[in-house]
């Protein structure tokens, strides 16, 4: 996943209704409630954690019995000390006291609690990434030590290894065409990370090696389904006893009873927030719906598009909430100008806009009928919206409009069906189209051309295509 483009925008839910989420979750509750009954007779190891005599009365606190009581309990102390939650007073006495932190959790905005909740999912996303406790067991030599060497485990990879599998974890919940929030097979999902987007049958090496990943992940998501970032359904118990007749059993033609059976994990609404949050602090760009809905007609149309057009139009509809009708038509009309490479998607995002306004835009669109850029586009609109008195386009002006339109598609969808179907339809209608098109005053002339040549599948329309993208370069170049 690069960081160089923006990911597809998240529907983040309210913070108040996610912030409730974060409380209830149980490892913060369980945190919290761990602070609230440390006191001065709490005893901690010089790392913090409880001293192994304190672990039967944390588990107790927290209602917590079985032979993971004590796990759990240390898991949930070691969230209160991270996140601030349990402070240690004196190290070398080994006493604490509640943090400062504790407060926010029901004082707080929020914001704080939700900051507070992004600091445990740290915590537990560094604990996924450790060994087995097993393992670790397995490779201590004889005074204690754990070999690192024998673990065949490296820290940073493995950290990047989740990393990367809940980025493609956000990218599929994200995507106009992924699953949105239902859940996805865990296969899949180890699969993202491991077989080749170009590899036809995966040969048994890599289904191996999606088995192993699933194994991990199956841990992995355990661990991370109690602080709310995602809700797990484990591989099968049975299916666990033999990973490996889980790998003969991946391809493709099992339904989906049986792909449930290898785990189904899915993002919680808190988890959308969760990621979002970390991948910005990461760098990446990752708009949320409704971060453009207070900024300006210009940050509108260009933070759209590249929005899938659900996306867009919903952060449309947000943006003209808050507005005249217009006074918004207006705004967007001359936030649509421009001959720079973004104007064609920019005027189209602006006429998606104009679509969801009413009647009450007509006086813009009309002061912006001879408008070289911007008059054609009136005309659609009044046209469809059911005006009367519309000047008829010059010649010159629908040419214009067209470029345009073929541009805008162009940088939207690049070279899809539609495009094709469009590009096809343009040149059957007018027999003289690329005779008079190379003259079009528009920046995007020649790409165009050279665009509907590529894509029209007759050879000789074709050829017409890229002869006039030519003369059309020649011009721009004289």
């Amino acid at each position: 996943m690069s960081d160089s483009s923006p990911l597809p925008p998240v529907r983040l839910h309210p913070e108040a209704e996610l912030a409730r989420d974060a409380l209830s979750t149980p490892l913060l509750s369980r945190a919290a409630r761990l602070a609230g009954w440390a006191g001065p007779d709490t005893r901690v190891d010089a790392g913090g954690e409880l001293v192994d005599e304190q672990l039967p009365a944390a588990a107790e606190e927290l209602g917590l019995s079985g032979d993971d009581a004590a796990a759990y309990a240390g898991e949930a102390w070691r969230v209160a000390v991270d996140t601030g939650l349990v402070e240690v007073v004196d190290e070398e006495a080994g006493t604490v006291a509640p943090g400062a932190d504790l407060a926010l959790l029901t004082g707080g905005s929020p914001h704080d609690v939700l900051a507070v909740w992004l600091g445990a999912l740290e915590t537990v996303l560094a604990d996924a990434s450790v060994p087995d406790l097993e393992d670790l067991v397995d490779a201590m030599d004889e005074g204690g030590e754990v070999d690192f060497s024998q673990l065949d485990w490296d820290p940073e990879a493995e950290a990047e290894f989740l990393d990367g599998v809940l980025g493609n974890l956000y990218l599929l919940t994200t995507s106009e065409d992924g699953p949105g929030d239902g859940p996805v097979p865990l296969p899949a999902l180890a699969a993202s990370m491991i077989v080749p987007s170009d590899m036809g049958e995966p040969t048994n090496d890599v289904l191996e090696q999606v088995s192993d990943a699933m194994m991990r992940l199956d841990d992995q998501f355990r661990l991370l389904d109690p602080v709310g970032l995602v809700e797990y359904q484990p591989v099968d118990e049975a299916l666990m006893a033999d990973a490996e007749g889980a790998a003969e059993e991946l391809p493709a033609g099992v339904d989906d009873t049986d792909v449930s059976r290898y785990g189904m994990v899915r993002l919680t609404p808190l988890g959308l927030y969760g990621m979002r949050a970390r991948l910005l602090e990461a760098g990446f760009e990752a708009p949320a719906v409704g971060d453009l809905a207070d900024k300006g007609a210009d940050a509108l149309l260009d933070g759209t598009a590249t929005f899938p057009q659900t996306a867009a139009r919903t952060e449309t509809e947000l943006w003209l909430a808050r507005r005249e009708p217009l006074a918004a038509a207006r705004e967007l009309l001359a936030a649509a100008r421009g001959s720079d490479a973004g104007g064609p998607l920019r005027r189209l995002r602006c006429q998606q806009a104009l679509s969801l306004v009413g009647a009450e835009a007509e006086p813009a669109l009309r002061e912006v009928l001879d408008d070289p850029e911007l008059g054609g586009l009136a005309r659609v609109w009044l046209t469809e919206a059911g005006f009367g008195d519309v000047p008829a386009p010059s010649q010159d002006l629908v040419f214009w409009l067209t470029v345009d339109t073929v541009a805008a598609q162009l940088a939207a969808e690049g070279n899809s069906d539609e495009l094709r179907a469009l590009v096809e339809g343009l040149a059957a209608q007018h027999s003289g189209f690329f005779a008079a098109a190379w003259r079009v005053d528009h920046p995007a002339t020649a790409d165009v051309l050279e665009a509907m040549g590529r894509l029209h599948p007759d050879k000789k329309v074709a050829k017409e295509a890229r002869k006039a993208a030519f003369k059309a370069r020649s011009q721009q170049g004289g």
